[in-house]
């Protein structure tokens, strides 16, 4: 039986990715999360998240939102078209229960499922 968690290839874990989401990319934003994406070329879409200080001091809370970030991805990433994602958590999250949270990730991710593209649309008119 193979692992349900998130697989090291859909996951954003060099310095110059996240940089690279900063200088050009798409938003899309809610109450509690910002998302910052952009194409890439792995063929799948890959998850950065950047949980700061200011959304809660204690560590558990900023633990309790990632997990719930991955958790989300982990359940649509194969619906996503290819590209990088970075979630940042705003301070509204920390207060919030768990299926508030994904609630609103949900609706991100619908957001961002018109970016693939349409597979029987080509370059050729038939």
């Amino acid at each position: 039986m193979r692992a349900a968690g998130l697989p090291r290839e859909a996951r954003l874990r060099r310095a110059g990715d996240f940089a690279a989401l900063r200088q050009a990319s798409g938003r899309q934003g809610g109450r509690c999360f910002s998302v910052r994406y952009r194409p890439n070329d792995h063929g799948h879409a890959r998850l950065g998240l950047a949980i700061s200080k200011r959304v809660s001091k204690r560590a558990v809370e900023r633990n309790r939102i990632k997990r719930l970030v991955r958790e989300s991805f982990r359940r649509i990433r194969h619906q996503l078209p290819a590209i990088d994602l970075v979630v940042m958590a705003r301070e509204q999250a920390a207060h919030l229960p768990g299926p508030e949270l994904l609630a609103e990730l949900d609706q991100l991710w619908r957001k961002l499922l018109p970016l693939k593209p349409d597979p029987a649309a080509g370059t050729i008119a038939r």
